[in-house]
């Protein structure tokens, strides 16, 4: 019997008008909570191919892929300290292209969300969405996005 592995996921950051682009998760381990849309990197596929696709499917925006932000790993455990999911993401910051967000795919609901309120955790997100944002909002003030 072979041991789980973990899942490689990709997040769309997209960063336009001192706003991001938010997903309200639909599945666990983080229903109900706010991050950047994304989900399972395909065999064959990067992280950025991914990104841009999961951005699509989940919120119908159109973006294409800048570069690789960050890498993080997520293990959640339930009561017991067993592991119930393990995620190694890849966060691409994306260049907004067009299209308004809706929600699909599993997100419950899809926004712009101002930064200010990501940075203040004025909603319930997922980990690490401010710190992921504001190094965003960093290499797109870098770069004169």
């Amino acid at each position: 019997m072979t041991s789980p592995s973990p899942k490689l996921g990709a997040l769309a950051v997209v960063v336009r008008d001192g706003c991001a682009l938010l997903v309200q998760r639909r599945n666990p381990p983080d229903a109900g909570t706010w991050g950047f849309a994304g989900g399972h990197v395909e065999f064959g596929e990067s992280f950025a191919e991914a990104a841009v696709r999961e951005l699509t499917e989940e919120t119908g925006v159109i973006a294409t892929a800048n570069q690789l932000i960050d890498t993080a790993e997520f293990i959640h455990r339930n009561g017991q300290g067993d592991v119930t999911h393990h995620f190694v993401l890849g966060a691409v910051l994306c260049v907004y292209v067009s299209g308004d967000p809706v929600a699909a795919d599993d997100a419950l609901d899809a926004a712009w969300v101002p930064l200010n309120d990501i940075y203040a955790k004025r909603l319930p997100m997922s980990d690490r969405v401010d710190e992921v944002a504001r190094r965003a909002e960093a290499l797109l003030t870098v770069s004169g996005c």
